[in-house]
């Protein structure tokens, strides 16, 4: 059975047009907009996605910068001039109380010559709410009452 496009229920569709946009909701969704018409069913597409790739930075980044940037034999303001940030984040690094971004963690990978992103593949199946594979306005937003 198709999901409604605003709450994702699983429920009898109909056409309703709701706040300028036509859409298929469930008659709970409906009252929103104004109901037009019943839709045309339409079969649930299973949607097979390949495992998506996802980068993350190491858990020991702060020791591995620290020791790479203490054998290339710069001070911490060095580093911070030759990566063009400010001295505060080195020290926050290298603290393991900042965790860099990933453009970031590639950026010092070249500089350092050491491995901080690993790249894992995550699988699509856990992420997924129930069987529907759709994305609904109602996962975006909430309605008030």
């Amino acid at each position: 059975m198709p999901a409604c496009e605003l709450c994702g229920k699983d429920t009898q569709l109909f056409s309703a047009i709701v706040e300028g946009t036509r859409m298929n909701v469930c008659t709970g969704c409906g009252k929103f907009g104004k109901m037009v018409a019943k839709p045309v069913s339409r079969p649930k597409i299973s949607a097979q996605k390949a495992p998506e790739i996802v980068e993350t930075v190491v858990a020991d980044f702060a020791a591995r910068i620290r020791n790479a940037r203490e054998k290339s034999g710069m001070t911490q303001k060095d580093f911070a001039m030759r990566i063009n940030e400010k001295e505060s984040i080195v020290q926050k690094l290298e603290a393991g109380s900042f965790v860099p971004p990933i453009s970031m963690a590639k950026k010092l990978e070249k500089l350092l010559k050491i491995a901080l992103v690993e790249v894992e593949q995550e699988e699509q199946g856990a992420s997924q709410k129930g069987a529907s594979a759709t994305l609904t306005i109602g996962d975006i937003i909430s309605v008030k009452k």
